[in-house]
């Protein structure tokens, strides 16, 4: 009966020794990292509108086959416009041209890009007004005809109009994109209508 308490204390001393050595073999996990939420970033809506100066959407000479020379490159005044561009909120326009000339084959070709900012809400007519100006611009020396072409922009339409007495083609695109409705023309004695629909795609990608 004497030997209980110290039966007692020994185990208890061993209890206390063992806990020392597990905690010396199991520390204390670490305290957990603070995660700090990184707010997601909100990506801001693309303009309806243009946003940039519209003699930044004109071609330039790196854009073009190194043989074009610029010819002309100029704002389009408001007195220039007519009456219906007008009515329609006609704020802005830029015409450049370029071409290329070899004398000895006489060989003479021209480029021309046309550019003009309007009313946002007037684009639907804006498009069909200059789409009909160049398919009803044929005469009697002309024949025009409707060609394939991929989606530049919102809207697109694409012509070849032959000319019955010379030798001359012209290629038309326009489109419509945003706000701007650009019509790029080339012609002359050596035309390429896969080269203007690459000019007409650069000419969409300035469009911001």
């Amino acid at each position: 009966m004497h030997t209980e308490p110290g039966i007692i204390c020994a185990v208890f001393a061993a209890v206390v020794i063992s806990a020392g050595c597990l905690s010396a073999i199991f520390p204390d996990p670490l305290p957990e990292p603070t995660i700090t939420a990184t707010p997601t970033p909100i990506p801001t809506p693309e303009s309806p509108v243009v946003t940039v100066p519209v003699a930044q959407l004109a071609l330039q000479s790196s854009d073009l086959p190194s043989d074009y020379i610029l010819r002309d490159r100029s704002d389009i005044t408001y007195l220039e416009v007519n009456q219906i561009s007008h009515d329609l909120g006609w704020r802005a326009g830029y015409a450049v041209a370029y071409y290329r000339i070899n004398r000895e084959k006489y060989d003479v070709t021209e480029l021309r890009q046309t550019i003009a900012l309007y009313s946002l809400a007037n684009m639907n007519t804006v498009y069909n007004i200059a789409n009909d100006a160049v398919a009803s611009g044929g005469t009697g020396a002309t024949t025009i005809y409707e060609l394939p072409c991929p989606n530049v922009g919102d809207r697109t339409v694409a012509y070849r109009i032959a000319n019955n007495q010379s030798a001359f083609t012209t290629y038309t695109i326009v489109f419509v994109k945003k706000n701007a409705c650009e019509e790029l023309t080339m012609e002359g004695t050596t035309t390429d209508f896969e080269t203007l629909k690459g000019l007409a795609q650069v000419a969409a990608d300035k469009i911001r």
